[in-house]
């Protein structure tokens, strides 16, 4: 992608901007395109829920980050409504969704050809799951998907490429609710499990950043 606003800021290998979004600007930090890629790929990944400190420089957030990298994939974070720089204020769900798609409809205005996978982390998970259901991306990562906290019991049916991630010691999304909500699926997910660890992955990046590269090297 080539056309950033004017107000950019870079940090390391990322650049910072303000994009405009449904609610006033969004914080969004794009990470470098690929010297080498193969093809053009582009991951949007969405952060934990804002009212309980998530933001677009969570671990977890940051190591997903961090893996489509290193599959020479372009990545886009970005901070929902309320958060950081980001204009507005929370809005259950519905409006964060709102800022996905919008992302989601920026990036295909600057990248066209470009596969466009989604990824996200608890409260993200369930934005992005919302999110491919209403326009299938190439592949999507959810990790701790919500599915005590938010309405995912009705069973979405993407045909796409779909990992989930999940710890077996999480006191925020535990593992038998999200195992529950596996099974009924069909198709069914590709799963990731970690039985010691936590909704963070404390101890556990390292591992988590792993595994997804050896899962999602066959898929990408």
């Amino acid at each position: 992608m080539t056309k950033l606003p004017t107000n950019i800021k870079k940090i390391s290998q990322e650049t910072l901007f303000l994009l405009p979004g449904p609610a006033g600007d969004l914080e969004v930090l794009l990470s470098a395109a690929p010297p080498q890629a193969k093809k053009e790929a582009i991951a949007i990944i969405c952060h934990p829920h804002p009212l309980y400190g998530g933001t677009m420089t969570n671990k977890v957030v940051t190591t997903l980050s961090k893996v489509f990298v290193e599959l020479q994939m372009q990545t886009v974070r970005f901070n929902f409504r309320g958060v950081g720089n980001s204009a507005g204020s929370y809005a259950n769900g519905a409006g964060e969704l709102d800022d996905l798609l919008a992302i989601k409809t920026w990036v295909k205005e600057q990248a066209p050809q470009a596969e466009i996978w989604l990824a996200g982390f608890s409260f993200g998970s369930f934005i992005a799951i919302r999110a491919a259901q209403q326009e299938l991306p190439a592949g999507l990562v959810t990790i701790a998907p919500p599915v005590n906290h938010f309405p995912l019991n009705e069973k979405p049916q993407l045909t796409c490429p779909w990992i989930v991630v999940q710890g077996g010691r999480d006191d925020v999304v535990p593992e038998e609710n999200v195992l529950t909500w596996l099974a009924q699926l069909n198709p069914q997910p590709r799963l990731i499990h970690f039985p010691q660890a936590g909704h963070f992955f404390h101890g556990a990046l390292t591992e988590l950043k792993e595994a997804l590269l050896a899962k999602l090297s066959r898929l990408s």
